[in-house]
């Protein structure tokens, strides 16, 4: 089914517009919660992945958060620089590369898991939970995944 055409297709209304202001909100929100631990909305993406196991290496982080491969080595790169994480050869496969957070990466990924939930609750407080349940199912139908993350 379509859903717009040439007469009902407005820039401010359309789907790609809302969803692109929305992403942009929430980071603008995000990058201010997190200044003081001198960390980016993008960045906290890499700490939340690697602490919590959802990626290993630049690859699936790329893969993971829709991130070019440029992108991410250059957010990787300044990481490692500030010895927030370390980049380790496979031993399987000397062309990968495997991700851990330092004792300090770690550090700060718990203090996001503490400030991401207030920031997106704020961005989320004139939602019902009936709201919220919906927003995340038609999201997830949006972006083809399923509830667990996985491809639909």
């Amino acid at each position: 089914m379509d859903h717009y055409n040439r007469k009902n297709f407005t820039v401010t209304q359309s789907m790609g517009f809302m969803l692109s202001k929305s992403r942009n909100l929430v980071a603008a929100d995000m990058d201010t919660a997190l200044k003081d631990l001198g960390v980016t909305s993008q960045q906290m993406g890499i700490f939340l992945s690697l602490a919590r196991g959802l990626a290993r290496t630049p690859f699936e982080l790329s893969k993971l958060l829709a991130i070019d491969s440029g992108l991410m080595t250059r957010m990787l790169d300044k990481l490692e620089s500030q010895d927030l994480l370390t980049r380790n050869r496979s031993d399987e496969d000397r062309r990968v590369f495997h991700l851990e957070l330092t004792d300090e990466g770690l550090a700060i990924a718990e203090k996001i898991s503490d400030i991401a939930p207030q920031v997106l609750n704020r961005r989320l407080r004139r939602f019902s939970k009936t709201e919220f349940t919906e927003l995340k199912r038609l999201l997830t139908k949006f972006i083809g995944e399923s509830q667990d993350g996985e491809p639909t």
